[in-house]
């Protein structure tokens, strides 16, 4: 077969969840696939991550503007590769083509709020305009689509309700935590990182960005409450988080004695992110939504104990290796960091479960699962 991959973002240098999971994906089937024809659709970009094979070759097409590169770009250069599928990646696809689509789509957020609350509501304006087009291009590509993947068992469930779908029709595919996500012991590259980055002595660490999903709101606010009953100084890290925005949540939260106890590090290459990992007290993810979460995964395999969500995926992904809370309680949030904080037995027991369970997830296994959907299409 001749199959196309929708990888659009994937040489920019910013790289994120759905950009790093197309070029694992990428990787791994580079290693398991020498018989299919595969072309990768890229837009320009710096960051040449991934290289051509005999059987993979990249397609690099212009045009920045998204929503035209996908329904008029992409769709002609599938077109003149004579792709068999074409396996869209990040939740849209072309609606013209006459070509099979498999798509992956990561979660239907986007399509439980309405349109107002999108364009009222947090967030960037980048946000809110690709939520707006997913409103628009999802609910015809489900549809359309031969084949739809999702990436956990909660979330093909919730998709298959919204859209009255038959469960055939969906597929629950994990994914995976990159190998080189293990605790970073080397004291002298700690503290080169820490030096680079100016890291606190001690801290906690958030990953948020400004989709309210992310609920870093709610971590600010209980890291504010924490540090009110415990009197503890910890320090939170964040990453690229927008300076505005932090202002505007703990001008909300009332607490401006908090800005000195935040350090956005700005964006940090996934690379390095087990040296910030392996050097973190405690791992804040109380997300109010997520479809998988790698996150979680990568703050175990580093061995940094993990405060996350009780909803959607949050607790078929942790396991029991988890804390769970209310991500909607502060107090709730407040007591699981002070039960790590003072209970060493505890924090033992959390990080070897964390061990165990990032074990449970590759990058591999997700390849091979994908590999035989499109085997599917072989056989039919």
């Amino acid at each position: 077969m001749t199959i196309g991959i929708e990888a659009q973002r994937l040489f920019r240098l910013k790289k994120h969840g759905m950009d790093m999971v197309v070029l694992e994906l990428i990787k791994e089937l580079q290693k398991i696939d020498h018989e299919n024809q595969y072309y990768i659709y890229v837009a320009p970009g710096e960051d040449h991550c991934i290289e051509e094979t005999s059987n993979f070759k990249i397609r690099v097409i212009g045009g920045n503007f998204y929503p035209f590169w996908e329904q008029k770009t992409l769709p002609k250069a599938a077109k003149r590769d004579h792709c068999d599928i074409l396996h869209c990646t990040s939740n849209t696809a072309p609606l013209t083509t006459s070509i099979p689509l498999v798509v992956t789509l990561h979660d239907i957020i986007f399509m439980e709020k309405s349109p107002l609350s999108i364009l009222t509501g947090n967030g960037s304006n980048y946000q809110k305009m690709g939520n707006l087009y997913r409103r628009w291009n999802v609910p015809k590509v489900v549809k359309k689509c031969s084949k739809l993947i999702t990436v956990s068992k909660s979330e093909k469930v919730r998709l298959c309700e919204y859209f009255n779908l038959g469960h055939d029709k969906v597929e629950a595919v994990y994914n995976g935590v990159s190998t080189h996500f293990i605790p970073v012991t080397d004291q002298i590259k700690l503290n080169e990182f820490r030096a680079r980055y100016s890291l606190p002595d001690r801290f906690f660490l958030h990953l948020g960005n400004t989709d309210p999903k992310k609920n870093t709101a709610g971590v600010l606010k209980a890291l504010s409450d924490y540090k009110k009953r415990t009197g503890d100084n910890v320090d939170l890290v964040m990453l690229d988080f927008d300076k505005e925005e932090l202002s505007r949540i703990i001008n909300e939260i009332g607490d401006e004695t908090l800005l000195k106890s935040i350090y956005l590090t700005g964006y940090v290459k996934n690379q390095e992110l087990p040296a910030l990992y392996s050097l973190a007290e405690q791992f804040l993810y109380p997300s109010l939504r997520e479809s998988f979460g790698i996150p979680i995964l990568e703050a175990m395999a580093c061995g940094v104990p993990v405060i996350t969500g009780n909803t959607s995926s949050m607790p078929e992904i942790s396991g029991d290796a988890a804390l769970l809370v209310d991500p909607f309680n502060s107090d709730e949030i407040v007591d699981a960091i002070i039960k790590i904080k003072e209970n060493n037995t505890l924090r033992a027991e959390m990080i070897e479960k964390g061990f165990k369970q990032a074990e449970k997830f590759s990058w591999k296994a997700m390849a091979h699962q994908v590999y035989e959907i499109y085997r599917h299409f072989e056989k039919g």
